[in-house]
């Protein structure tokens, strides 16, 4: 988050500062942090929605509580693969 904030910051001062933290974003170290952000964010989403369907008093079983813990894994890479090939 703060290097999107730091992106949109050097956005709005001059057009040589943005250039400078987009080739640090655009870098493959940075491009490695934002994957990694965004993994985290569908794991997020993912897991959410699974203590959604727990707080609905479903799930609990210890074989269920597996298949959701590697589908939420799952669910995670598909996401951030489809955020990786669309942007």
């Amino acid at each position: 988050t703060i290097a999107v904030v730091w992106w949109l910051l050097a956005a709005a001062t001059s057009a040589e500062y943005f250039a400078y933290v987009d080739g640090i974003l655009t870098s493959w170290l940075g491009t490695l942090v934002m994957l990694g952000s965004a993994w985290a964010l569908c794991y997020h989403l993912a897991n959410g929605i699974r203590h959604l369907v727990w707080d609905m008093g479903l799930g609990f079983e210890l074989d269920m509580v597996t298949k959701t813990g590697f589908a939420v894994l799952g669910a995670s890479g598909l996401l951030t693969l489809l955020i990786l090939i669309t942007a």
